[in-house]
């Protein structure tokens, strides 16, 4: 933490787990004045969430560290701002990750304002992140942490909202959380990290979805038109994915793994390829609804070069970012990628600065390998 906290009132968002258990600590220890609020986002009728777990934890927590604790519900906002986006997308075809759009309109959105009702200075979380001020612009770096950086999933929140958040373990390695916790003889310095998305939980995807959204079967062919299967509806599906796709010991073909390489909308059909085949290869694509922490790099230079990720666990990679039609990003990459998927987002670094990111809308796949997908060439707005 680069700023001083002696006695400035810092609002903690408290899940419960060893993250933000820590978060506190260090918030008290650099001497501010620590306020914790563990919010409800889902309210889960069948238990597969862990809410009511966590909230136990986080009062748990909170005694220990004699900090008042409050409570909100914000899953009418959720739901408003986060899940239906997320339905949205899978109506479409598309593969969401909803923990961007949570952290921009919840977590540094609803949470932000419910901090400052509550007489916050400054809000607090145990994201892996850092902050800092370049040139009196607030600016979001990558965690030291690199296993652990969070910066991804932040790189759409607003930069006023970065400007008024600390991140107490942006400095740390994870074995140095759960080392803190432990000498703090905190109950949860053991606890399982959380993964996934809360509202699904442990419950099969495919069985949550369902529930929502009307699935639609479908056939599962090859390149050249082979059936090979019958798909459960295009919408559990996602480029590049391996399991569960119910294709094996064919005697027609290799015995190499099956991989969608590509969903066809409009004939309900899902296209899969064996091997390691660079049907899944994409060099550029195209992005829509860029966020910027900062002036967006355009107004600097219409066209850049800069690192970037397709996805969360990816190391980064060089790319040319231009700006195309109706505030689109075109970027190209220097090594063709693998598995794009349009609803993911690609996020943009200069270092270990993150700049901000978008929305992953077309990919645009060599000519042999549209061809063979069966679909038409992806219009790039006359860049192709």
């Amino acid at each position: 933490m680069d700023r001083d906290l002696n006695n400035r009132r810092v609002i903690l968002g408290l899940s419960g787990g060893v993250d933000s258990a820590v978060a506190a600590v260090l918030l008290k220890e650099a001497g501010a004045d620590v306020e914790a609020l563990h919010m409800t986002n889902w309210e889960d009728e069948d238990g597969y969430c862990t809410a009511a777990e966590d909230l136990q934890d986080a009062r748990n927590v909170c005694e220990q560290l004699r900090i008042p604790l409050h409570h909100v519900n914000f899953a009418k906002q959720y739901r408003d701002r986060v899940f239906e986006y997320f339905l949205d997308e899978y109506r479409a075809g598309r593969t969401p990750n909803p923990d961007v759009l949570c952290n921009r309109e919840i977590k540094f959105g609803a949470f932000r304002n419910y901090a400052k009702r509550l007489g916050g200075e400054l809000l607090a979380t145990g994201h892996y992140a850092r902050t800092a001020a370049v040139a009196d612009q607030t600016v979001l770096l990558k965690a030291a942490d690199l296993n652990k950086d969070q910066s991804y999933f932040l790189h759409a929140v607003r930069a006023e909202a970065l400007q008024e958040t600390v991140f107490p373990l942006g400095d740390l390695q994870k074995n140095e959380v759960r080392r803190i916790a432990r000498e703090r003889g905190l109950a949860v310095h053991d606890k399982k990290d959380s993964t996934g998305i809360c509202f699904i939980g442990e419950r099969p995807f495919r069985e949550f979805l369902s529930t929502y959204l009307p699935a639609n079967p479908g056939p599962i062919r090859t390149p050249d038109g082979l059936e090979v299967g019958r798909h459960h509806g295009l919408m559990y599906y996602t480029l590049g994915q391996r399991q569960g796709l119910g294709i094996g010991g064919r005697q027609d073909a290799a015995d190499e793994p099956w991989y969608v390489v590509a969903k066809d909308i409009g004939q309900n059909v899902l296209i899969v390829a064996q091997g390691n085949t660079d049907l899944l290869l994409s060099g550029s694509l195209i992005a829509t609804e860029p966020s910027w922490i900062g002036p967006a790099p355009s107004e600097i230079d219409s066209s850049y070069c800069c690192m970037a990720k397709i996805r969360y666990r990816q190391n980064d990679q060089l790319c040319r970012v231009e700006t195309a039609s109706a505030g689109k990003l075109r970027v190209d990459f220097d090594t063709p990628q693998r598995a794009a998927a349009p609803g993911q987002f690609v996020v943009f670094y200069a270092g270990d600065r993150c700049l901000g990111g978008a929305v992953i809308d077309q990919i645009n796949k060599p000519q042999h390998a549209r061809s063979a997908i069966m679909r038409p060439p992806i219009d790039l707005a006359g860049h192709g």
